[in-house]
């Protein structure tokens, strides 16, 4: 039987050890933190529960095909819940849009903003289905490691005008600025620019709404429960608390060697690690010629993020599970974020996740649940978070506090904050960054860290730097290219 060694633990990692498995590979997946899951972590404190990441499931088929390959019904692992609506968008003028629930709804939403755009969205959704249907269904699981992958792909592109931003494509079809913001914002999902990041990426759009947007009952970390029982019922070993050093060999990985001092022999290594870290930290240098330091340095980042766990004894039974509050600037504060790297605190855009709207077991009875996320600079900027992170964190509940939480500060029990420097230093994330390089057209597909290594052969990349890219689909899906490409043991 062959050995499968796989770097990283977060659902990237998880999904390629169980497809190894069921490879019949004998796999091992490792991880430097106390805990599996990576950025889908979970931080228990004061009684509450915080899910450290992702939290939005959008294509339960992907799940599902992880306990179909052992005959397992997922049903008994986890329960999913669909959520409603699927977003709740604020704006500044006190306007509300939920978004969420059939077509018919979101044209009645639509129409208390803007009644010309009720057929504008119409249009955009048949556009971002034509999207869907290339970029989902027939690309998101295949391997683009070879140009000939690319070459055959090059109609499809031009057809669905591949080099224009999700902005410009939103933006064709409606005419209302809020509802632009709102159905632009994608890309931020995965680490992208609306006004920069091809608009191929305008398939997330599609996938909410052929699919739904659900939960897990428990967060996301029962999700990582229910695929750590399987692993271990499937005989995949775990180990964690001990960080990869490096990687050695020459134009073949031989061994991965651990800040313990052990090391793990192996046929197949995979790394759920972000691309740029290990080919700049892990692998022997003299041997890696694609990815030299030089190429790394000029890739695009995506953004930082700033994360504000906490927890009210307090409930706040209006706000929604998912809201999305946006302030007035929008191109401005994204040009900030992502060209001059500066950090903006006077006109935020935030995401809040109210678990508890859906889930009281995250918090203990009487209380409340949130996380905020606010998209910040990545450490390429000159902002010192050992000293802006307590102001930005105050800022932030200055923001809550007038609008969707009032009295917030004196109802917190229980808070946490991660900045960039967390995301560089938990998670080895280049430049603190939240979703690895940025989804540009330039930096997408075939120009990705490609999901086969060009100069070891038998090193392979999954998560959210290769191949399709960020959000849990993409990172399931880069575990089914990386299935493509192995052969059975």
């Amino acid at each position: 039987m062959k050995r499968a060694l796989v770097i990283g633990a977060g659902l990237g990692g998880i999904s390629a050890a169980l497809r190894l498995r069921a490879k019949g590979f004998d796999v091992t997946i490792a991880d430097k933190l106390d805990q599996l899951g990576g950025r889908a972590r979970v931080f228990k404190q004061d009684g509450f529960t915080f899910d450290a990441g992702p939290t939005v499931i959008t294509a339960p088929f992907l799940l599902q095909e992880l306990f179909d390959l052992f005959g397992k019904r997922m049903e008994d692992y986890l329960e999913l819940r669909e959520v409603f609506p699927w977003y709740r968008f604020t704006f500044n003028d006190g306007s509300l849009f939920d978004y969420g629930g059939s077509v018919e709804h979101t044209l009645e939403e639509i129409r208390k903003l803007n009644p010309d755009d009720v057929a504008g969205y119409q249009s955009l959704l048949e556009e971002s289905k034509r999207i869907f249907d290339i970029g989902f269904l027939k690309l998101s699981d295949q391997p683009f490691h070879q140009v000939g992958a690319l070459l055959r792909e090059v109609p499809n592109m031009l057809r669905l005008g591949a080099h224009r931003s999700v902005y410009q494509l939103v933006s064709k079809h409606l005419r209302d600025d809020r509802l632009r913001r709102a159905f632009s914002i994608q890309p931020l999902l995965v680490g992208g620019n609306p006004f920069d990041t091809t608009c191929i990426y305008s398939q997330i759009h599609y996938l909410e709404r052929k699919w739904g947007v659900a939960y897990v009952m428990g967060g996301t970390g029962a999700l990582v429960k229910a695929f750590e029982k399987l692993m271990i019922e499937e005989g995949i070993e775990i180990r964690l608390n001990d960080e990869l050093v490096r990687f050695e060999g020459h134009s073949r990985i031989s061994k991965a060697v651990f800040r313990s001092g052990q090391s793990l022999e192996a046929d197949t290594f995979v790394c759920n690690a972000d691309p740029a870290f290990v080919y700049s930290k892990l692998v022997p240098q003299g041997f890696n010629r694609k990815w030299s330091a030089g190429r790394l340095n000029r890739l695009e980042y995506s953004m930082g993020l700033v994360v504000l766990y906490f927890g009210t004894r307090q409930k706040y039974p209006e706000v929604k599970h998912h809201t999305i509050m946006m302030g007035d600037s929008y191109k401005e504060l994204l040009q900030n974020i992502f060209k001059n790297k500066v950090l903006t605190q006077d006109d935020m855009s935030l995401y809040l996740h109210r678990p508890t709207a859906t889930d009281p077991s995250m918090a203990p009875e009487g209380c409340d649940c949130f996380y905020v996320l606010s998209p910040v600079p990545n450490l390429q900027g000159t902002t010192d978070w050992s000293i802006e992170a307590q102001r930005y964190k105050n800022k932030i509940y200055d923001r809550l506090e007038q609008t969707l939480l009032p009295g917030l500060r004196q109802h917190l029990v229980t808070e946490r904050v991660l900045t960039p420097r967390e995301f560089k230093s938990d998670y080895n994330a280049p430049f603190g960054t939240g979703f690895s390089i940025a989804p540009r057209f330039s930096q997408s597909a075939y120009f990705r860290f490609h999901n086969k290594s060009e100069d070891f052969e038998n090193l392979y990349f999954v998560g959210a730097g290769t191949h399709p890219g960020a959000g849990i689909p993409g990172v399931l899906s880069s575990s089914k290219v990386l299935d493509r490409l192995v052969e059975a043991s």
